[in-house]
Parts: C-alpha cells; sequence; structure tokens
C-alpha cells in the first residue's frame, strides 16, 4: 500500500504546524522548506482548513495555524479523508472485474484485512506522536523557537 503524494504532503503540512504552535506559517514557508510546489500546497492547505485541521488567518501578516492541538488530530482519520480510495487491487474496484478466479479468490479478503489493519496502527497515533522529536525536526525545518508554544 502506498500513499498519495497528496496524503503525504497533508501531513507534512500539519507536523510543520504542529512545530510552530501558535505562530503562522505561510504558503511560502512551505513550499521552500519542503521544496514542493505553492499551487499544490494551496490546494493541500484549503483542503485541511475545510476539514477543520487548519485555521487561515487572511491579509498582511497572515498565513495559517493548527486549529487545534495535536494531540486531537488522529492520523486515521486524517489518512481516510486525504486517501481518494482504497482499492489496492483490481478486485476492490466495483466497476472492474476482468480476474478471471475472482470467483473463487480469497486474495480481495486478505488484502481488505490489509488494509484494515494499516488503518487500525494509524488509529492509534496523533499529529502529537509525530512530533515528539521536535528539537530535531525544527533543527532540520529551520524553524526557530521564538513565538511557539512550549514543547
Amino acid at each position: 500500500m502506498r500513499l498519495t503524494a497528496y496524503t503525504d504532503y497533508s501531513l507534512r503540512v500539519l507536523m510543520y504546524l504542529g512545530l510552530r504552535g501558535e505562530k503562522l506559517a505561510t504558503i511560502s514557508e512551505l513550499s521552500e522548506t519542503y521544496g514542493l510546489s505553492a499551487n499544490h500546497l494551496m490546494k493541500i492547505v484549503h483542503n485541511l482548513g475545510k476539514l477543520g485541521y487548519i485555521e487561515t488567518v487572511r491579509g498582511r501578516g497572515g498565513g495559517m495555524r493548527l486549529a487545534g492541538d495535536p494531540e486531537q488530530i488522529n492520523l486515521g482519520k486524517v489518512v481516510r479523508q486525504m486517501e481518494p480510495d482504497f482499492a489496492i487491487a483490481e478486485c476492490f474496484d466495483a466497476g472492474r472485474h476482468d480476474c478471471v478466479i475472482a470467483p473463487a479468490c480469497r486474495l480481495q479478503r486478505v488484502l481488505d484485512q490489509a488494509v484494515r489493519s494499516f488503518l487500525d496502527v494509524l488509529d492509534q497515533h496523533t499529529l502529537a506522536d509525530l512530533l515528539q522529536n521536535r528539537t530535531k525536526l525544527r533543527s532540520l525545518l529551520h524553524i526557530d523557537r521564538a513565538g511557539m508554544r512550549p514543547s
């Protein structure tokens, strides 16, 4: 199973904002830090805002920050909301059953169980779990500590 780049970048945005605390971040800052397209990040930020994970402040000096505590952002929920589907094999696609062994195959059941296990593990973690090594992450992302809430 592989997450889409969209989901990966969404999680990275949340991590970055979680490290910044109350200090606002901008699209250009995120784009430069991660080496990602600003246009792509705008779509991600817009969606994260619609879903209530981040809040944006418009105008001069504006930007974005987490809308809540990292402890309240469940990774399984975020991944489910970002991923278009979890059809990891042809047999999961209701409109496409070209496989000749589909009527007798147990692969779909096994793969379904694997996807559920994958999501179950993510359900056990929050954004806060990804931020436990704040000092190292801040250093790698060149985030200064000024204006941030305590770790």
